[in-house]
């Protein structure tokens, strides 16, 4: 955010907390007055992170602000965004990033090269914190606008990077836009966001996205737009499915109109005999909302969810995910005992959620429960910034429909098609990655070896010097030998 004469922490505060479903794990702020910059972060939501007294401290005409979703780099303290670097020439540098990189460990080579610490002490271990780095000493020759024209183009992957030093507002998109990045105007400001639901709790008005590709500058000078790779579009179709806020548009479409379209049409390729509709609460609403409009089966509301729990879905630990399920969710019994019920979610991954589910749907007397997914099945991992574990752990990768059926205990299951999910994004086939779906993975991934949570810390820790030619990017498919190994993570 860069908005002189405007409380820049507190609205950052408040946009943070429109996008803490993006991560739980730690949350930070950086200011900046036009003379220094001044971090704050901890591990920790937004709320816990952040009080009045803190927020107070912060000052400054331009802010960077995130909730951190772990995917490169162990939840610590060193590790919560937005992280910083200083200069040579004695300047400093924040950055906050959204996305996963698949090129980190040539980057690594990068920066040994260049003498830029790789968090070989007690630093950070991102790859987020590497390209802040990179960034930070490139820019004692050419300046930072210019360091990141030239450094943006060799990063692989997935970014939305929001970066500043103490004058100057940046913002950058990958050529693939995999995830969505929007500017919006305030009164006296600009605001970059992850989802247009941010730019509406901060009071601005939604200019456009950030194009794939695009390098924002915005200092008193005004804003500028510099190009360093040509677009290639290819948006993250779980955004439609899952991640984003359904009161977010993305490519100018509703994410609720989108699910509630794909439910509609799951209810069309899929039909069952019952009495009630009811969501898995609340990303599975949307969807049960277009079910029932498209089956004409009433809908209700059958379970209450407990809004003081996080989603289990990003939740780092699978023993974790076990508990938050039954803590997140209890059935009404009232509403469900003696029905044949759909119930409509987003999506299945390992099966843990609609396995406890059908299970208490059962106990509150349910007759029947019918599972409908607002998805097809997930069978690949993400390298992009959705944590989708291992194959190992997709129950769909082992399983074919029925074996998942079996395994939640469900009387019937279904899939939307991915032709539906497509046909209801309104977005083109070709301008959307379905890789957690079909294995059809648009940007190159390198080697099983070269790729990981931990490959940072790993390195480090094995002390070897690495081969520059040794660490290029293999064919767009999951790495050889891709097993029990925890696959890559973000917000």
């Amino acid at each position: 955010m860069w908005a002189p004469g405007e409380e820049v922490a507190k609205l950052t505060f408040y946009g943070l907390y429109a996008l803490q479903h993006r991560g739980q794990e730690a949350a930070g702020i950086s200011v900046a007055d036009g003379r220094q910059i001044v971090v704050f972060k901890d591990l920790g939501l937004v709320s816990q992170v952040f009080d009045e007294q803190v927020l107070s401290s912060l000052h400054g005409h331009l802010a960077v602000g995130h909730c951190r979703y772990s995917t490169t780099g162990s939840c610590t303290w060193e590790n919560a965004q937005p992280t910083f670097r200083n200069t040579p020439t004695g300047s400093g540098l924040s950055l906050g990033h959204n996305g996963n990189l698949v090129n980190t460990a040539e980057l690594m080579v990068r920066a040994k090269e260049l003498g830029v610490d790789t968090g070989q002490g007690q630093g950070a271990t991102t790859d987020s914190d590497l390209v802040c780095g990179l960034l930070a000493a490139a820019a004692a020759d050419t300046g930072i606008e210019q360091a990141a024209m030239e450094l943006l183009p060799t990063l692989r992957g997935a970014f939305c990077l929001v970066f500043a030093d103490e004058s100057t507002l940046y913002a950058a998109r990958d050529p693939h836009g995999v995830h969505p990045l929007v500017l919006g105007r305030l009164e006296r400001g600009w605001v970059v966001a992850s989802e247009t639901a941010a730019l509406d709790i901060v009071g601005a008005s939604f200019v456009r996205e950030v194009e794939p590709g695009e390098l924002l500058a915005i200092d008193a000078d005004g804003l500028r737009s510099s190009r360093f790779a040509i677009p290639e579009p290819k948006g993250c179709v779980f955004e439609y499915v899952y991640l984003a806020r359904p009161d977010t548009a993305i490519a100018g479409r509703s994410v609720h109109a989108t699910r509630v379209e794909i439910g509609r049409r799951l209810a069309l390729e899929s039909p069952v005999e019952a009495d009630l509709v009811i969501p898995v609460p609340e990303s599975g609403t949307p969807a049960a909302i277009g079910y029932a409009q498209g089956s004409g089966i009433p809908y209700g509301s059958g379970l209450v969810k407990n809004a003081y729990v996080g989603r289990t879905f990003i939740q780092p630990s699978q023993t974790i995910r076990q508990l938050g399920i039954r803590l997140k969710l209890n059935p009404l019994r009232d509403v469900i005992r003696g029905k044949r019920l759909v119930v409509v979610d987003d999506s299945i991954v390992r099966g843990n959620t609609q396995r406890a589910l059908v299970r208490m749907l059962r106990e509150a007397g349910a007759v029947e429960v019918h599972v409908r997914i607002a998805s097809p099945p997930v069978r690949w991992p993400c390298f992009y910034g959705i944590d989708f574990a291992s194959r190992a752990e997709l129950i769909a990768n082992g399983l074919d429909t029925d074996g998942v059926r079996r395994s939640v205990g469900a009387d019937s299951l279904a899939y939307v098609s991915m032709e539906s999910l497509v046909a209801a994004s309104e977005q083109p086939k070709t301008r959307l990655c379905t890789a957690c779906f079909t294995g059809e993975y648009p940007i190159p991934l390198p080697e099983d070896a070269l790729i990981g949570k931990h490959l940072i810390e790993e390195l480090n820790a094995a002390g070897r010097a690495m081969d520059p030619g040794s660490v290029g990017a293999s064919s767009a498919s999951v790495p050889a030998g891709y097993g029990a190994e925890e696959a890559i993570r973000r917000p």
